[in-house]
């Protein structure tokens, strides 16, 4: 299988690799943080809903340049530097799927790239048009 990758305008990368990789049914998207906005100028360490929502504004960028959206995600992964920022980020997290919510995993990690306090990564399922004609 050839790689297919795509980059979104609106982030940016911390290190080498891609926004997104398409992996034919599947297409995994790299962890976004805050931090990744290129058009944020605001300070929001200590804030993890605001960062959480800029995260998943981030996600959700790259997948509308891929033609997928919430509904069409299957897995989850979110990662906290500390777990006392679990439900600020859920409070944020469920208003952003609808029932039944995808697969997820919700884990705390010692630091994350750019000083961020939550980074979440996400893996879509793509669907398929069918046409009548």
């Amino acid at each position: 299988m050839t790689r297919k990758a795509f980059n979104t305008k609106t982030v940016s990368s911390s290190g080498p690799y891609s926004h997104v990789t398409d992996a034919g049914d599947f297409l995994f998207f790299s962890g976004q943080t805050a931090k990744n906005r290129i058009d944020l100028e605001e300070d929001l360490t200590g804030d993890i809903a605001k960062q959480t929502e800029v995260a998943f504004n981030n996600l959700f960028d790259v997948m509308a340049d891929q033609g997928v959206s919430e509904s069409d995600v299957v897995k989850v992964n979110v990662y906290l530097t500390t777990m006392k920022n679990f439900e600020a980020m859920n409070e944020v997290y469920k208003t952003k799927f609808s029932e039944p919510f995808p697969s997820r995993t919700c884990v705390a990690v010692y630091e994350l790239p750019l000083g961020a306090e939550v980074e979440i990564e996400i893996i879509v399922k793509k669907t398929s048009i069918v046409f009548n004609l």
